[in-house]
């Protein structure tokens, strides 16, 4: 995993993102175990206490459980995980109809330029 941490923002709170993210992706499967607290630290290079806090928030919203035989595993809730699936791509749609309409384009002109551009995929 190549994780991507900034100092304007609290640690832990990117993680949960980028965990969130490699669940609702398929990447952490639903069922699967998660890695290690300190496994998980190590890669991200970051204090695994940091790590425990950021697993702890998952287990809060219920994408990750802990299991006494299994350690923590990923929800086998597929409808909470495509629900978050969900609400992550229209925070993601509402972020670049805001970036084009700094741009000065319409939502009307960005709708356009999304099917030429996908018109333009479909031949490649």
């Amino acid at each position: 995993m190549n994780w991507k941490l900034t100092e304007d923002r609290p640690i832990w709170i990117q993680l949960v993102e980028q965990l969130t993210m490699l669940i609702v992706s398929g990447i952490y499967e639903s069922g699967s175990a998660v890695p290690a607290v300190r496994t998980l630290a190590t890669e991200a290079g970051v204090n695994p206490n940091t790590m425990q806090r950021a697993l702890a928030e998952l287990e809060n919203r219920k994408l990750v459980e802990t299991r006494r035989t299994a350690g923590r595993i990923v929800t086998e809730d597929l409808s909470l995980i495509l629900s978050i699936r969900k609400e992550l791509a229209y925070q993601r749609t509402a972020e670049f109809f805001t970036s084009m309409h700094a741009l000065g384009y319409t939502e009307e002109q960005t709708r356009e330029l999304l099917a030429a551009w996908n018109k333009k995929e479909e031949s490649v």
